[in-house]
C-alpha cells in the first residue's frame, strides 16, 4: 500500500473529537461506576452522532475515532466501541425488521448492545462453543444429524429449515462486555453438534427473554464485564442474523472490522502515555538538569514514539484495506491489532517507569491507563491467536502460487 497519511480535515476532525472527549465526554465518565454501564455517557455519545457513525463511516473513520477518544477518555471510547461491537451483527446481516426494531436505539444511546461469543471453555478457540441450541419444535432436527463432510449443510435444507424453526438456549457466556446490563445480546450457539465452526448460528436475544439472567464479573479493566446464563432460553427464526449455521461468518466479518479499530484504541493510549512522559521529562528536574537530558531517558521515549507511530501506520493500512475490499484483510487485521496491543502495553509500562511512583497513584493517568492496556491483548482474539491467523494467512498465499 502507499505511504500513508491523513487528509486536512480529518486531521481536524480528530482535534475536535479529542476536545469533545476531554470536556463534554470525560466529566461524565469520571461520574460512572466502574464496572457498570454509563448509561447518561452513551446517550451523550449518541446526541453528539458518534453511534450513528458506527453504521455510516468506513473501518478507518471508526479507527480515527477509537484512537481520539482514547486518547482523552477512554471510557468513552469503550463505550462506542462496544455498542458498535454489538450491534454491527444486527446492522450488516439483521432483517429489516430487526434493523427497525433495534438499530435507532443505539444509534441515540438509549440502547445498549452486546456481544457474546466467549464461554467458559471456548475463548481463544471460539469454533469450540458449547451453547446450545436445542430444537424446540418446528421443523424435525435433521441439520443436528445430516451435517454433510467438514460440518457442511445443504443450503436447501437449510433455507427450507429456516422459515419456522424455533430452539432453546442452554449454557453460558462469560467475559461478555455489557453484561449483565446491556438491553440486547448478540448471541453465538451450537445449532449443529460436531460441525465446528460451520455449525454456530448467531441469534438476536433480548435482555428480558425468558431464562436469560447474568451476573457482573470484578475485573481489571474497569469497563463493564459479566457472565450470561441462558435456562432453556426461546428463540426462534425471526432471532436469527445471518441465516443458520451461518454465525461463524457473522463473528468473524464484525471481527475483521473492528480488529483494527481495537489498535486504534491501543494506539490512542499509547499516544497518551507517549504525551505524558514527553512532558514530564522536560520538565522534571534530575541529575543536575531536566530527565531529557539523559541520554538513557531521550533514547526511551524515542523508542516509544517509534513503535507508537508504527503500530499507527499499520492500523491505518488495515482500516484502508477493508475500507477498499483489498486482499489479505484477516491477515492485515490480525497484524494491526497484534503490533498496537503490544505495542501499547509496551509504551504505557515504559511511561510509568519513567513517571516514577506518582504512576501508580490511585487516579493518575497512567495508572489508569495501566489498567486499561492490559485487556485489549486479549479481547476479541489474544496476540497468540493473531501470530496463528497471520501464520494461516502466510501459508495460504504460499499454497495458492503456481
Amino acid at each position: 500500500m502507499p505511504a500513508f497519511s491523513l487528509e486536512p480535515d480529518q486531521v481536524a476532525r480528530c482535534a475536535e473529537l479529542r476536545t469533545l472527549a476531554a470536556e463534554r465526554l470525560r466529566p461524565l465518565a469520571e461520574k460512572g461506576e466502574p464496572g457498570h454501564v454509563n448509561r447518561p455517557l452513551v446517550t451523550e455519545l449518541g446526541r453528539l452522532g458518534l453511534l450513528d457513525r458506527l453504521f455510516t463511516s468506513g473501518a478507518l473513520d471508526l479507527c480515527l475515532m477509537r484512537e481520539s477518544l482514547a486518547y482523552a477518555c477512554t471510557e468513552a471510547e469503550t463505550a462506542l466501541a462496544l455498542q458498535g461491537l454489538g450491534a454491527h451483527p444486527v446492522h450488516a446481516h439483521g432483517t429489516a425488521a430487526q434493523r427497525d426494531r433495534w438499530l435507532p436505539g443505539v444509534r441515540e444511546g438509549s440502547v445498549v448492545a452486546a456481544f457474546a461469543l466467549s464461554e467458559p471453555g471456548a475463548g481463544s478457540d471460539a469454533a469450540a462453543l458449547s451453547l446450545r441450541a436445542a430444537p424446540d419444535g418446528g421443523v424435525p432436527d435433521a441439520l443436528s444429524v445430516r451435517a454433510g463432510p467438514g460440518g457442511d449443510v445443504p443450503d436447501a435444507l437449510s433455507a427450507e429449515a429456516d422459515g419456522s424453526r424455533r430452539w432453546r438456549l442452554t449454557g453460558e457466556k462469560c467475559w461478555i462486555s455489557n453484561a449483565p446490563e446491556a438491553d440486547f445480546y448478540t448471541v453465538f450457539a451450537r445449532t449443529t453438534p460436531g460441525a465446528g465452526a460451520r455449525g454456530v448460528t448467531a441469534f438476536l436475544v433480548p435482555a428480558d427473554r425468558a431464562g436469560l439472567t447474568g451476573t457482573g464479573l470484578d475485573m481489571l479493566s474497569p469497563h463493564p464485564i459479566g457472565a450470561l446464563h441462558f435456562d432453556a432460553v426461546p428463540v426462534t427464526a425471526d432471532d436469527v442474523l445471518g441465516g443458520t449455521d451461518r454465525g461463524f461468518r457473522v463473528a468473524m466479518g464484525t471481527l475483521n472490522l473492528f480488529r483494527p479499530s481495537v489498535g486504534a484504541f491501543a494506539v490512542g493510549m499509547a499516544q497518551a502515555a507517549l504525551d505524558a512522559s514527553l512532558a514530564h521529562t522536560a520538565g522534571r528536574d534530575a541529575f543536575g538538569g531536566k530527565l531529557k537530558d539523559l541520554q538513557t531517558v531521550a533514547h526511551q521515549v524515542a523508542e516509544m514514539a517509534l513503535r507508537t507511530e508504527a503500530a499507527r501506520l499499520m492500523v491505518y493500512a488495515a482500516a484502508t484495506a477493508y475500507d477498499e475490499g483489498a486482499d489479505g484483510v484477516p491477515k492485515r487485521a490480525a497484524m494491526a491489532k497484534l503490533l498496537a496491543t503490544e505495542t501499547a502495553q509496551y509504551v504505557v509500562d515504559a511511561a510509568v517507569q519513567l513517571h516514577g511512583a506518582r504512576a501508580l497513584h490511585r487516579g493518575h493517568l497512567l495508572e489508569h491507563l495501566y489498567r486499561e492496556v492490559r485487556a485489549p491483548r486479549v479481547y476479541e482474539g489474544a496476540s497468540e491467536v493473531q501470530r496463528g491467523i497471520i501464520a494461516k494467512e502466510l501459508y495460504a498465499t504460499l499454497e495458492a502460487r503456481p
